[in-house]
């Protein structure tokens, strides 16, 4: 225990001190000057900013590009849809576009354009398998000018929660398709939304400026500069020098400082720190359909959730700032307060597990099961300081039980990769968050692209994937809630998805910054909202 205290103490000791030598010598920042212009700090470049595949920075699409509707805490309101209707039957949704509405090249944004978006968008089904609206949409049809009608094969209660999500189902200009499609590349970048992109260069930096014709009025900050800066030290001294002014949680959910130096940067009076509620449930995925790897066994994943030390890592790696999870979903999410019994953090539990399951050890050696060693891959993503903090804490734990793991620090692509192909044995991920848990994250489990693998190798996974198709479709609450119970209640006893704690959205800006709000999303902010006083 003393020796796992003594790792994380010199781990958050480093990371200090790495932010304390980053002190400009005036100590001076510009960061309070009012000149109407953000230089964020980010560890990777914008990337591809076709809106309809998934490689760009979705905090920059989501300044360029608008959806039909909104996902907001009251539930769904306009955006590009003023209005839209319903069919008795569920299957057909009629929208009736705002009008006088243009993309940033001048073309106007009506029905043939959403028509056009949407057919690309299908043209391309195997990428947006992860959405299963896209599975469902049979018909677009264009009324009139200002009038679009989308045809579902079945009713789909999701359905507009997916169409407001920041990708894929959001519009570019058509003139902007190549042979009529986006699939293979796009000629611009031309949204509807709030800012315009007008420079990139790869690996350095990306210039949107404010939309002077935007639809519901320019945006009071006229300038935004994503600055591609690796995280921790070197985004710190940025920081204090007043080279950028904003960072903020990125779309993997990696800080690019940690807590202490936001606390510090809070103190100079130069800056201010806003979280949000709780956004999501960071945790470790399990390859269960992995067979050759000892996280095949039930018995090996339950003694690692039982291994893990959430309430310290909250503590000392979050300094407070986020909270232990014990389940996959937080009771504040839809469906998900259903009483799952936790597992507490209990190694002589772990042990018992891994005896019962036939993984024994001599002392300080390895366990052994059937000749095989228990050894496994853990992957973490290289560039978030937590996440290899609370890698190390959980192998030195996991060591004292005769377990082993080999970590592994890749880029949040190469991860991404990993998961989509099955090729881990343990990752860091995510929940979706807010705006797609449960409903998206549960579809996951059954995407090739996404969580397929993690669930495929449990027990009655057919029965879980039948389940999963039922939810989404079903008109009857009652049948809706008992599947979600049963669905959440398989993945929680079969511990292929080891919460550690609820994430949020943490915002490092000028203190002289108003209106920083945050939207039921983790993968955008609202920087329309954002004024200096």
């Amino acid at each position: 225990m003393k020796k796992r205290y003594t790792i994380i103490m010199a781990a958050l000791t480093s990371m200090a001190v790495l932010a304390g030598c980053g002190k400009a010598e005036n100590g001076q920042t510009n960061a309070s000057k009012p000149n109407q212009e953000l230089v964020y700090a980010t560890v990777k470049d914008i990337n591809d900013m076709n809106p309809h595949l998934y490689p760009g920075s979705m905090p920059a699409q989501g300044k360029v590009y608008e959806s039909l509707v909104e996902n907001t805490p009251e539930g769904i309101k306009p955006l590009l849809a003023e209005s839209w209707d319903i069919s008795a039957d569920g299957t057909i949704y009629t929208f009736h576009l705002r009008e006088g509405v243009t993309f940033h090249d001048g073309e106007p944004f009506n029905a043939e354009a959403v028509k056009q978006n949407i057919d690309a968008v299908q043209h391309n089904a195997a990428k947006h398998t992860w959405i299963k609206l896209s599975a469902k949409i049979v018909n677009t049809r264009v009324i009139d000018e200002s009038t679009f009608e989308l045809t579902l094969s079945e009713p789909y209660y999701p359905a507009l929660l997916e169409l407001s999500m920041t990708r894929p189902y959001v519009f570019l200009s058509p003139k902007d398709f190549m042979n009529g499609e986006t699939k293979d590349g796009v000629s611009g970048y031309n949204g509807t939304g709030p800012y315009r992109l007008t420079e990139h260069k790869t690996d350095q930096y990306a210039v949107f400026e404010a939309n002077d014709n935007y639809w519901n009025g320019a945006p009071p900050i006229h300038k935004i500069t994503a600055k591609v800066l690796p995280t921790g030290e070197t985004t710190f001294l940025a920081l204090q020098k007043g080279e950028v002014n904003f960072v903020f949680t990125d779309d993997r959910g990696t800080d690019s400082i940690d807590a202490e130096a936001m606390d510090r940067l809070a103190e100079s009076g130069d800056y201010q720190v806003v979280r949000s509620e709780p956004m999501n449930t960071k945790m470790i995925v399990a390859n269960s359909g992995k067979a050759d790897s000892p996280v095949h066994d039930k018995a090996v994943r339950e003694a690692i959730w039982h291994a893990i030390d959430r309430e310290t890592i909250a503590r000392q790696i979050f300094s407070g700032k986020e909270t232990p999870a014990d389940t996959l979903f937080s009771s504040n999410v839809n469906y998900a307060d259903i009483g799952l019994q936790p597992r507490a953090y209990d190694l002589q539990a772990a042990e018992g597990l891994l005896e019962k399951g036939g993984w024994t050890h001599a002392s300080g050696e390895i366990r052994m099961k059937d000749g095989r060693a228990l050894t496994m891959k853990l992957y973490y993503d290289a560039a978030s300081l937590s996440q290899k903090t609370q890698a190390e804490l959980i192998q030195n734990t996991v060591q004292g039980i005769g377990m082993q793991l080999e970590l592994i620090g890749e880029d949040s692509s190469s991860i991404a990769n990993r998961r989509a192909t099955g090729d881990y044995d343990l990752l860091f991920n995510q929940t979706w968050g807010l705006a797609y848990d449960p409903q998206s994250t549960v579809s996951a489990f059954t995407s090739e692209t996404a969580y397929y693998h993690a669930t495929k190798g449990i027990a009655r996974a057919e029965q879980l994937i039948s389940q999963i198709e039922e939810v989404m479709v079903t008109t009857d609450e009652e049948r809706r809630k008992s599947l979600y119970k049963d669905i959440l209640t398989k993945v929680h006893e079969e511990a292929v998805f080891i919460p550690l704690t609820n994430g949020n959205l943490t915002v490092v800006a000028p203190s002289t910054l108003q209106g920083i709000t945050f939207k039921q999303t983790q993968f955008e902010l609202p920087f329309v909202s954002m004024h200096f006083k």
